[in-house]
Formats: C-alpha cells, sequence, structure tokens
C-alpha cells in the first residue's frame, strides 16, 4: 500500500482499541421522562496494551480540572496511558472540587479496569462554573467497562457532542515497513472555538509503533497547520485537548527518529487532524456553510497562517458569506491587518466553489467580475478563498464558518 486510505473505526479503528459510551445524567433534560432516550453524555475508551501518549492543552488562563489532572497523570506516567474517560454537559471547570472529581473518575477507572491511576486519561466539556456532580459518573463507569466494544466508536463520538449536530470521525490506513497501520480519532466541538495550542475535545488513536518523544513531535507540528488553523468564535475554550495514543500494535519498528516513515506517520496523523478540523468548521454553531482560505506563495509558513487565520476570523467577512455577498474587499481588509510582513500590492484573490471560480482582485486591486457568477459561487455550502501573496512558496490553509442569527440563538441560551 503506497497511498493513504480511508477506513471506517474511528477511535476504535486501530488494532486493540475499544470503547463505551452511555446516558447517565450528568445534566438532567427538561423531559426526564424515562421512556425517552437521552444522548450519550460520558464515553471511555481503552487500549489492550499500554500506549505512549502526547497531548496538548489550552493556553487559556483558566484551566479545566482535567487538563490539571490529566497533565499530573502524564507527567507521573512518564506519558504513558491506557484509558480515557471523558463526559460532556458539565465542564468541570472553576468548581472549588475540579480537580478532586477529575481525580475521583480516574480512581474510578482505575479500580474497575485493574490500571495505574496515572495511566487514565480525563477530560470534560460542556458548562462553566456549574459543580460536576459525581454520583451519575461513579454509576457510569462499572457500565461503560461492560459494554467496550471494538465497535462503539459511534457511542463514544456521540458522548461528547454538545451543540455539536453531527458526530465527527476519522481515520486512515498506511504502510510502514510492509505493515499496515491504522489511525483514528473523534472530535467535538461547534463554539467557543479558537485555538491557542489546541481546541475543542480531540482524541486520537494508532497502533504504530512510535516512541512517545517522536508521537509528541509530530502532534505538535501537525496541531500547528490543522486544529490551530481553526476559528468558528475567536473564543478559547478553558478545556480545549488533543490526546494522541499509541499502542505499537501494528508491530512495524518503532519509529525512534526523524526518517521517511516518521514522515509517513505525520502525514497520516495531518491526514485524520486535517478532515476532523474542517468537520468541527462546517458543525461551527449556526453554520451554514464552511469556510476554507489557503493562502499561498508565502516567504515563510507562518505568513501563510497569520493571513489565512486573519481572513476566517473576519466577523465582517463571516457576516458577507452568510449573506452570499462577494464584499471581498473584507477579504482584503483582513488580510492588511494581519500581523506579518508581506507586499499587500502583489496580493492576489479567488473565491471559489463547486459552482466555479471568480477573481475579485489582482495586486491589491479589484478587478471586474459577475456579481451574478459570484452570487452562484457563494451559494455553495463549502466556500474556498484563495489568496496568494506572490512573494515566496510557502502556504497554509485555515478553516472556520459563516455567522448566522442563529449562533446569536443557541449562545443566548447556553445554560437553559
Amino acid at each position: 500500500m503506497n497511498e493513504m486510505k480511508y477506513t471506517d473505526g474511528g477511535i476504535c479503528a486501530a488494532k486493540g482499541f475499544k470503547a463505551a459510551g452511555t446516558y447517565c445524567g450528568i445534566k438532567k433534560p427538561a423531559n426526564d421522562d424515562p421512556s425517552v432516550k437521552h444522548k450519550n453524555d460520558i464515553c471511555m475508551y481503552v487500549s489492550d496494551k499500554v500506549c505512549n501518549a502526547a497531548a496538548v492543552y489550552t493556553q487559556n488562563k483558566v484551566k479545566g480540572a482535567p487538563i490539571i489532572v490529566t497533565k499530573s497523570n502524564l507527567e507521573k506516567s512518564g506519558n504513558k496511558a491506557v484509558a480515557v474517560i471523558a463526559n460532556s454537559k458539565n465542564a468541570n471547570t472553576c468548581n472549588a472540587d475540579g480537580v478532586e472529581k477529575a481525580e475521583r473518575m480516574c480512581e474510578l477507572v482505575s479500580n474497575e479496569l485493574g490500571i495505574p491511576k496515572e495511566q487514565v486519561i480525563v477530560a470534560s466539556t460542556g458548562v462553566i462554573g456549574q459543580v460536576l456532580p459525581i454520583e451519575p459518573i461513579e454509576k457510569a463507569v462499572p457500565i461503560l467497562a461492560s459494554k467496550l466494544s471494538y465497535n462503539a466508536n459511534e457511542e463514544a463520538a456521540k458522548a461528547i457532542m454538545t451543540t455539536d449536530t453531527v458526530k465527527k470521525e476519522y481515520a486512515v490506513e498506511f504502510e510502514i515497513d510492509g505493515k499496515i497501520c491504522t489511525l483514528g480519532g473523534m472530535a467535538k466541538g461547534s463554539g467557543m472555538i479558537h485555538p491557542n495550542m489546541a481546541t475543542t475535545l480531540n482524541f486520537i488513536t494508532t497502533d504504530c509503533a512510535i516512541s512517545e518523544v517522536m508521537l509528541q513531535a509530530a502532534l505538535s507540528d501537525i496541531v500547528q497547520i490543522t486544529y490551530n488553523c481553526l476559528s468558528i468564535d475567536g473564543d478559547t475554550s478553558t478545556n480545549d485537548m488533543v490526546v494522541l495514543m499509541s499502542n505499537g500494535l501494528a508491530e512495524n519498528s518503532e519509529i525512534v527518529e526523524e526518517s521517511v516513515e516518521y514522515e509517513i506517520f505525520k502525514k497520516a496523523l495531518y491526514e485524520v487532524m486535517a478532515n476532523l478540523t474542517k468537520m468541527l468548521a462546517k458543525d461551527g454553531e449556526g453554520a451554514t456553510k464552511l469556510i476554507e482560505c489557503t493562502v499561498s506563495g508565502a516567504n515563510k509558513r507562518d505568513t501563510a497562517i497569520t493571513v489565512a487565520k486573519s481572513v476566517v476570523c473576519s466577523t465582517l467577512f463571516k457576516a458577507a458569506i452568510f449573506g452570499e455577498d462577494a464584499n471581498w474587499g473584507r477579504i482584503l481588509c483582513a488580510v492588511g491587518y494581519a500581523d506579518a510582513k508581506f507586499d499587500i500590492n502583489k496580493v492576489d484573490v479567488d473565491l471559489k466553489s463547486e459552482f466555479g471560480t471568480v477573481a475579485v482582485c489582482r495586486n491589491g486591486a479589484g478587478v471586474e467580475f459577475s456579481e451574478e457568477k459570484a452570487a452562484e459561487i457563494l451559494s455553495s455550502d463549502e466556500i474556498y478563498v484563495l489568496i496568494n501573496l506572490n512573494d515566496g512558496s510557502k502556504e497554509a490553509t485555515a478553516w472556520g464558518c459563516d455567522l448566522t442569527y442563529d449562533y446569536v440563538r443557541i449562545n443566548g441560551d447556553y445554560r437553559t
């Protein structure tokens, strides 16, 4: 196999990973009728073998208790992990007993599975500042353990959804040393997304054998050109976390240094993380359109990233895309205030979708174009902004979504 191949299975696609999800009642629904089937609100996934683990976290000064506990556990275990437990509906953040509750979640999994507490990763997402009820979780952990299955990735993916409208999973197969390796993951996120090292909750597993040092290096690099190039609303969450675990069950020779095999692994990691990033952007709260901005012709990668992110973060441009208005001046405005060095008089801009491409700017100035054709292009639910700085060979892509009336409605009554 010379090419990466998409495969089903999400978090369970790689050998030796099983998962489970269930509803435990962390947040009581408005309709507490026992006959109503409620959405999963807690999940667990477990490896058959101790994994090398890597993670990146939010840089928000306010950090959820699960991040504090997970960082501590990985430091104590030497970056080894076996299990992950994650809940939705409550972020367990800004609570006096938050660390105690997060540690208790790890202890529950440890006792149930017979593994060291330090080899458990814990994550939470949901409302900030509300005390996390531990009793439902105490009841749920034995249920999760009993339901663990190599085919329950969807149950886990559903359990971490908050305002998400769809579950987000992606996995690929690739070859190293003649061995078929698999890398897959799941993500949640719809709002409060503007990354700073990581974004939302993202869990990735692989059976490829790779050292913890190289695993962390790969994750730290790829996160910069995927999750860190995503923005829904400009808010960096307190609970952002990306976790990557490798159990080595593909039985390839362990990757311990930069090499051809390491580059293959990074390419697979990019494929999964980029597709999850795109799913997160398309499912932004209230969104009707995905915005993908690719900046080429930059003198360095960081310049391309900065400019692309500036465009997808522009509130005015996001609103224009919602209105299907080819107001390209808002793009150039966002390019202009990006904190990067380039010649604005060399910049070209095109708008593209499944309905075609239209040039709107050349050499930093507007060009004549058909408003009718532009409107047709912007009627698609996936809009591509192509920017050429004409100053080098580096490029980068950022992802976002339009800004709609529904975004305000969703966030106006988020707690209730």
